[in-house]
């Protein structure tokens, strides 16, 4: 776990002025935190708190602009009502700050923290798309290969549709002629790594990415009655992750936000769970090439050409777009009380991550009809704070 924010970053950050009447820290209190009447504290106004982390090397201008986005994000919670988040910014391969906001579980008055365990939903798919690129780079798999040479049974299908449009969601239709988001599809990529290594997606993700990063706060989404084990306690693996993880929230008029249930499938398509923290070091990883090679992660990151020539919104696994001459490379996860966010911007050597233990964050922006990552409010604010400005 990272260390936590120094009482001299603190005294720091005070002599700046970022917060004029904060010098004095303020003991963090999880419960009053949590309690509907709770007032939003800045991390610059706690000390010893579990819920915050600022990197020892924060410039003032990474300070300032960190208290920003900090106000931005925890006034887009109370707007959307949202029980709780984890957001994370990552500068040249460096986790910069962390947070938790709100509510992990608001019965127990659990507070969401960096390590806190969320559901990812679709955010699984830049880590499914990474493990297939390694299969690609050791030759199990082909990207033009027909989903026939894998034993898939499609009707219609005659080989036309290939791994690459099952990656780019474009094996609806007229494979490869046009964008339309599909998950179930980009799913069937399972189908294709077990027939290419005799491995389900959930030992591959184990073995190629929580194992080798150390990630100790991500598992494989139980499915079946291993999620009964893990709810009465009785597994030998993950069963510390499963236990943190953030209680799910569904928003129902009248009553305000209720307990829900997560969504139960697994697979290349969604079911991951993690923390901000862990997913920063996966996003790391990539930027350093140690899960898959610099030319692998060009192709990830190279919107997909339709049949017509045609740039799509979308390449391996990724959304694509560009603005004010540079890239977003991000994705978005939507599902059953959760959402979550990743959005990327190689050439300043920035990202954020914003994971929610409800749908709020995703649902009223359709972020996928368009791929356009700015219909976010989330996004805009990271953007506008940390890259525009």
């Amino acid at each position: 776990m990272l260390r936590l924010i120094s009482v001299l970053a603190v005294a720091a950050i005070a002599l700046v002025g970022l917060f004029p009447g904060l010098i004095t820290p303020t003991t963090y209190a999880p419960v009053s935190y949590c309690s509907p009447t709770a007032s939003f504290q800045s991390t610059f106004a706690m000390s010893d708190s579990e819920i915050a982390y600022v990197a020892p090397g924060a410039t003032e201008d990474d300070l300032r602009r960190i208290g920003r986005l900090e106000i931005e994000l925890d006034r887009l919670r109370v707007g959307l009502a949202i029980p709780g988040f984890s957001a994370a910014v990552v500068k040249d391969q460096e986790i910069l700050w962390a947070r938790g906001f709100g509510c992990a579980d608001i019965a127990s008055g659990t507070p969401a923290t960096p390590d806190t365990p969320y559901h990812l939903a679709s955010l699984t798919k830049p880590i499914a798309a990474t493990v297939l690129l390694q299969l690609i780079e050791e030759g199990h798999v082909r990207l033009n290969d027909p989903l026939t040479a894998y034993g898939f049974e499609i009707p219609n299908d005659k080989g036309a549709i290939l791994v690459e449009h099952l990656l780019s969601h474009t094996s609806q239709g007229e494979p490869g002629r046009r964008y339309h988001y599909c998950g179930d599809c980009f799913g069937r990529i399972d189908t294709v790594m077990k027939a290419a290594t005799g491995k389900a997606f959930r030992q591959l993700v184990i073995e190629r990415v929580i194992e080798p990063l150390e990630l100790g706060s991500t598992m494989p989404g139980p499915t079946g009655a291993l999620v009964g084990v893990y709810d009465a306690g009785q597994s030998t693996r993950f069963q510390d992750v499963w236990d943190r993880l953030a209680t799910p929230y569904v928003l129902v008029r009248g009553y305000g936000n209720v307990v829900d249930r997560y969504a139960t499938y697994f697979g290349s398509a969604a079911g991951l769970i993690s923390s901000v923290l862990d997913y920063a070091r996966f996003d790391a990883a990539i930027d350093r090439n140690e899960l898959i090679s610099v030319e692998s992660q060009k192709l990830a990151w190279t919107p997909y050409k339709s049949t017509s020539g045609r740039d799509l919104p979308y390449g391996y696994g990724w959304f694509i777009q560009q603005r004010g001459g540079l890239n977003y490379d991000w994705h978005y996860g939507y599902w059953n009380s959760t959402s979550t966010l990743y959005v990327k911007v190689p050439e300043r050597g920035l990202t954020f991550l914003i994971f929610a233990n409800s749908d709020r964050l995703s649902s009223p922006y359709w972020l996928g009809i368009d791929a356009n990552v700015r219909r976010s409010p989330a996004a805009r604010a990271f953007l506008d704070i940390f890259v525009d400005d």
